[in-house]
C-alpha cells in the first residue's frame, strides 16, 4: 500500500483540472478588477518564493519573451532598485503570508510600483486593498502548495493577457490543459513512464539537466520536487551554462559516480539548435560517469503547454519515487522547522 497521507497523487493527477478551474476564475475576476494601462508600464517585477517563485519564472519564460517591457523576478526580501511608479509588481503567494514576497510587496508599493496580488486572501490580499492595487483569487485548494505550480500562474498570464502583453493566453491555457489531461491519462497506468524512471532510480540520486530558460526551469523543478516529495538529495543544471563548468567536474571519479547517480535530461522543442546539440553531445559523454541516462521529451502545443507537460512527468516520478522507498510524500515538517526556530519579522 502506498503511503500518501495528503493525498498527493490523486492532487497532482488532477493538475489539468486545476488549470481550467483557475482560468475561468481569473477571467471572471478580472472583469471586476482595474489594471494599469499598458502604456503605463515599463517594466514588470514578478515576485514569489517556493512554489510561487516557480511560477513567477514560469511567467518569465513563457510570456516574458512575447513582452515589450522587461520582466524580473526576485525571490527574496526587498525590491530592486529600478522599481518607479511605471513598475508593475505581480506579487504570488498561496496563502499571501510568504514572508518574503509580502515584504518585497510592501517596498515596491513603498517604491511608487502598482500592485497585482495572486493569493487565497492574507496580507497580500489587505495590501493590495490598502495600496489601491488588485487582487487575483488564487484557486483551486490543493493538499499542498507545491500542487499548484500552474494554477499560481494563471492569474498572472490572464491579467498580462488583458494588458496585452501575452497575446492569446487563454488559448494557450486551454492549450496546456489539454496536454496535461493527454499526460496524465497516460501516467495513470499500472505500467507508466513516471513509476519506470522511479525504479530505475532506485536509491541513487537523481540530476536533471535542461536546455535554455525554459528547461532549465523544468529541471529546478524536478529537482525541487525529489527534494520535497521523495525527500532525497538532488541536483539541477542548464545548458548552456553547465557546459562551461559543471561538466568538467565529470571527468576524474566515475567509478563513484556511476555507482550513486541517474541523469535525467528533458527536451523541449523551444532549444536553440546550439543547446540541442550540446544536449546530444552532453547525453552521449555523460553515459560513461552516471548509472544511467534517462530522456525525457516534452509534448504540447506552445511553450506554456511543454513546460507544464515536463513539470507533471517530473512530479509524478517524485511521487513514485517516494512510494518505491515507503515515504509520505505529502509533510515537510523540517520547512516548517526552520520557519518557527528562524521566526518572523
Amino acid at each position: 500500500m502506498v503511503l500518501d497521507s495528503l493525498g498527493m497523487f490523486d492532487a497532482v493527477a488532477a493538475t489539468p483540472e486545476h488549470l481550467v478551474i483557475a482560468a475561468d476564475a481569473a477571467s471572471q475576476a478580472l472583469d471586476e478588477v482595474e489594471l494599469p494601462a499598458h502604456e503605463d508600464i515599463a517594466d514588470v517585477l514578478v515576485l514569489g518564493a517556493g512554489v510561487a517563485g516557480q511560477a513567477a519564472a514560469l511567467l518569465v519564460e513563457v510570456a516574458g519573451p512575447l513582452m515589450a517591457v522587461p520582466v524580473v523576478v526576485q525571490r527574496g526580501h526587498g525590491a530592486p532598485n529600478f522599481v518607479d511608479a511605471t513598475t508593475l509588481a505581480v506579487a504570488i503567494s498561496p496563502d499571501g503570508d510568504t514572508e518574503e514576497t509580502v515584504e518585497a510587496a510592501r517596498a515596491a508599493v513603498d517604491d511608487g510600483a502598482r500592485l497585482l496580488c495572486v493569493s487565497r486572501g492574507g496580507e497580500l490580499a489587505r495590501l493590495a486593498a490598502d495600496a489601491g492595487g488588485a487582487h487575483l483569487e488564487a484557486v483551486p485548494e490543493v493538499p499542498t502548495e507545491r500542487v499548484a505550480l500552474g494554477a499560481l500562474a494563471v492569474p498572472a498570464l490572464l491579467a498580462f493577457e488583458r494588458l496585452g502583453f501575452y497575446p492569446g493566453g487563454r488559448t494557450w491555457i486551454d492549450a496546456a490543459a489539454s496536454q496535461l489531461a493527454r499526460r496524465r491519462d497516460a501516467l495513470i497506468t499500472e505500467d507508466n513512464l513516471a513509476r519506470r524512471l522511479a525504479r530505475r532510480l532506485g536509491r541513487t540520486f537523481p540530476i536533471v539537466y535542461g536546455g535554455d530558460g525554459l528547461g532549465g526551469l523544468a529541471a529546478q523543478r524536478w529537482k525541487s520536487q525529489f527534494n520535497t516529495n521523495a525527500k532525497v538529495a538532488a541536483f539541477a543544471g542548464s545548458v548552456p551554462e553547465l557546459t562551461h563548468d559543471e561538466v568538467c567536474g565529470w571527468g576524474q571519479d566515475g567509478d563513484v559516480t556511476r555507482q550513486v547517480f541517474q541523469l535525467f535530461v528533458l527536451r523541449h522543442g523551444f532549444e536553440h539548435p546550439q543547446v540541442a546539440r550540446r544536449l546530444t553531445v552532453l547525453q552521449d559523454m555523460l553515459d560513461e560517469v552516471v548509472g544511467a541516462v534517462h530522456t525525457v521529451e516534452a509534448e504540447g502545443d506552445g511553450a506554456l503547454a511543454q513546460l507544464l507537460d515536463l513539470v507533471l512527468v517530473g512530479d509524478l516520478t517524485s511521487l513514485h519515487a517516494a512510494a518505491e522507498q515507503g515515504v509520505d510524500p505529502g509533510p515537510v515538517p523540517v520547512l516548517a522547522e526552520i520557519r518557527e526556530r528562524a521566526g518572523a519579522l
